[in-house]
């Protein structure tokens, strides 16, 4: 599986804001943010899940018990020929496929947040999460599909202020048809949240999580800083 993460870090890049809502002035109204692990019966308020039972699945793992996730925002789309010729162009190149075998795609993102504080507040740590992730993904065998991160600042409010990084996970596939390229994107979707739940990526036992209602302040690591020796 082609899989690779990049950074949108620097102090003016665009903010990752949890809870969110497209209608502050009502903010229970319209598309909003969903806290899945408190409440994960709201699932059923999310629209982009109501015909796409693999990313309801994905939704419910990474938001749960267990998870070193909380997941902020979703979405999935098709990759029609005619209208996205040159993107699908491009990721055929990289995956090295046949020109047959890549007329359409299928593709999503998830906005994550790290549960664990400290890795939450560390770019560096995330960093290198993102590196194993990585490394771990390319072993998938998925070779018609594509996982990207991008690392980006993050401000959560759920029981206090926290700044910290999230991630956006995106995962594309592409096929000779419609049908083909979505159930290629369901297989590395599956592969993908199974290799994120995995137990070395839970939060440590007893630490401190966002999600806690004790919140309190953290100093924001951004790229470029020196990390203190217990990060």
């Amino acid at each position: 599986m082609l899989s690779e993460w990049t950074a949108e870090c620097s102090h003016d890049a665009p903010t990752l804001i949890v809870p969110w809502s497209e209608n502050p002035s009502d903010p229970n109204t319209g598309s909003r943010f969903f806290d899945l692990r408190t409440n994960p019966y709201d699932i059923a308020e999310i629209p982009e899940v109501e015909h796409n039972p693999t990313l309801a699945r994905a939704l419910r793992s990474l938001n749960a018990t267990r998870s070193p996730f909380l997941t902020a925002k979703c979405d999935t789309w098709s990759l029609p020929g005619t209208d996205d010729a040159d993107a699908l162009e491009a990721l055929r190149l990289e995956l090295m496929l046949a020109d047959e075998d890549a007329l359409y795609g299928f593709a999503s993102y998830i906005d994550l947040l790290w549960r664990e504080r400290s890795v939450f507040a560390s770019a560096h740590q995330q960093q290198d999460r993102l590196d194993r992730i990585m490394r771990r993904a390319q072993r998938l065998q998925h070779p018609e599909a594509a996982l990207e991160c991008v690392l980006r600042p993050a401000l959560l409010d759920l029981s206090g202020p926290l700044e910290g990084f999230a991630f956006t996970l995106y995962i594309t596939a592409l096929g000779p048809e419609p049908e083909i390229a979505r159930r290629r994107w369901e297989l590395a979707m599956e592969d993908i949240v199974d290799l994120l739940r995995g137990k070395e990526l839970e939060p440590a036992r007893g630490s401190a999580t966002i999600d806690s209602t004790d919140a309190y302040p953290l100093r924001v690591r951004h790229l470029g800083q020196n990390p203190s020796p217990d990060e």
